[in-house]
């Protein structure tokens, strides 16, 4: 997730609005989304603050079959299912919650993993729901991505359950514990499992997405080297970013031997970005910067401020010597900046009629094996090859190179593939109940930076649970959903899947 093209844009009343719209939905399909809320919203609400409660972040010295909190999810995931009378199969890495028997089913796909998340930047605890402390926000790491929308989906087959829907095809909640960190075991799992024909991913964005962007990323790692004149100002450390899939919101540098009009410099460049919070301290004779942006998931680097590439940018008024440090942020000033499409990077920037640009986001830079490794997120949309991309990548920091005389002591190329769906067969009936139940007439499908476990399934698209027009909050240091918007999503989710389920 989630660049987001050809946006359809919505006025934030349009949330409460019941409503009966241009696009129709069936009466059943009206009548038990009404009956859901009536019935299950606190339940689900319960729900979702016992499933936050679980710090389901993959860790690399614990496999997940022997982390407590993913065997603790997953009881409580298939102890609430089978309490709502829904079956449950624990598959490992995988988690079926079924409702129904036909031959033919629907899959609605999810993951129950999360990213990590800071303490000391959330008013209570990460994974602990916070119901109080903005009024009408539901506050939690997972509660928009993705244990919201399982909270939710639960509550829709319960309510359709209840009310005796006919459904032509069963509806499997398939919920995946890698999405994450790791698609091997699900790519593993989907080898011998009968998939069903529709799937539809609630880990993204309304209206529809039938486009998702390729998630990738350039590497670029500086080996330590021996500062010639330790007289002079040099940079003995320059770090920031926590995971992949994050605009970071916080960076540090550490100048030795700075000097008074060094610094002057550097706190003028700092006052021209006045979007940023920068703090300046001395310590035993080094001059510690540190600077606060704002996170955001890394597919959407148009609502974050990036913590790293401005203070680099900041520290851009010296020609740093080519230690580490200094040569990572001569190489992001050069090549990256504080744009988000990637633009300076030689000849790399592109963009597609549907999908828009390739967005750029520098996520991490940290001490790895090899030296300091900077990490530029990627999302490349379709329009330009992998391999005329990887081409262009590698000759930009050849260039850059034989310029400034810094040799890059390794690179690291991934680039994913873009994915769409555009003539899958459940675009218009989703369209339809999106229509519906928010009124907006002319929604249609949009495509989002991605990345999610769509690319993996036959005829899949994804359906919320994000609105348009919306920042997406999951990655986010203040990850939350509206009370408003849950309750919208159990009436469309109840709808959606009596409406696909009898297509």
């Amino acid at each position: 997730m989630k660049f987001r093209s050809k946006i359809v844009r919505i006025a934030a009343p349009l949330l409460l609005c019941p409503l009966a719209a241009a696009a129709d939905v069936s009466p059943v399909a009206q009548t038990t989304a009404e009956y859901a809320v009536d019935k299950y919203e606190a339940a689900m609400t319960d729900t979702l603050a016992e499933l936050v409660q679980f710090k389901t972040v993959a860790r690399e010295d614990l496999p997940l079959e022997k982390n407590p909190e993913f065997s603790g999810f997953k009881r409580t995931l298939c102890g609430k299912a089978e309490a709502l009378d829904l079956e449950c199969e624990d598959h490992g890495y995988v988690v079926i919650v079924a409702l129904g028997q036909g031959e033919e089913k629907i899959g609605i796909v999810t993951h129950g993993d999360v990213q990590p998340a800071n303490p000391a930047k959330w008013n209570k605890s990460p994974f602990e729901l916070d119901r109080t402390s903005e009024p009408g926000k539901l506050i939690a790491r997972g509660s928009e991505d993705d244990k919201g929308p399982i909270a939710t989906a639960l509550y829709s087959m319960k309510a359709i359950k209840d009310k005796g829907v006919p459904m032509k095809r069963r509806v499997e909640l398939i919920v995946y514990l890698g999405e994450e960190s790791d698609w091997a075991p699900l790519q593993t799992f989907l080898k011998d499992y009968p998939m069903p024909a529709y799937n539809i991913t609630i880990d993204a964005n309304y209206p529809v997405v039938t486009a998702e962007k390729g998630w990738s990323e350039v590497r670029a790692t500086f080996a330590e080297a021996v500062v010639a004149d330790k007289s002079k100002p040099y940079l003995s450390d320059f770090h920031g970013g926590y995971f992949g899939s994050q605009v970071p919101d916080e960076a540090h540098a550490s100048i030795a031997n700075p000097t008074a009009a060094l610094e002057k410099a550097i706190r003028a460049r700092a006052a021209q970005h006045s979007q940023v919070k920068f703090e300046f301290a001395v310590k035993e004779s080094l001059l510690e910067i540190t600077a606060r942006g704002v996170a955001t998931h890394s597919s959407e680097p148009e609502h974050g401020i990036n913590a790293i590439a401005f203070l680099a940018d900041t520290l851009g008024t010296y020609e740093w010597p080519a230690n580490a440090a200094g040569a990572t942020v001569r190489y992001i000033n050069d090549l990256i900046g504080t744009g988000i499409t990637a633009e300076q990077f030689g000849d790399i920037a592109y963009s597609d009629d549907f999908m828009g640009p390739m967005t750029g986001a520098l996520t991490m830079v940290k001490v790895s094996d090899k030296g300091l490794t900077s990490h530029l997120n990627l999302r490349r949309p379709t329009g330009k090859t992998a391999e005329l991309l990887e081409k262009q990548i590698h000759r930009a920091i050849d260039t850059w190179q034989k310029k400034t005389g810094i040799q890059v002591a390794d690179v690291g190329v991934h680039l994913g593939q873009p994915y769409r769906a555009d003539d899958a067969p459940q675009v218009q009936p989703l369209l339809n109940v999106f229509r519906h139940f928010t009124g907006i007439e002319d929604a249609g499908p949009v495509a989002i930076g991605g990345s999610t476990n769509a690319k993996l399934l036959p005829n899949a698209v994804s359906f919320g649970p994000s609105m348009p027009g919306k920042a997406y909050t999951g990655h986010s240091e203040h990850e939350f959903i509206t009370v408003d918007q849950l309750r919208l999503n159990l009436k469309m989710y109840t709808a959606m899947m009596i409406e696909i389920a009898n297509l």
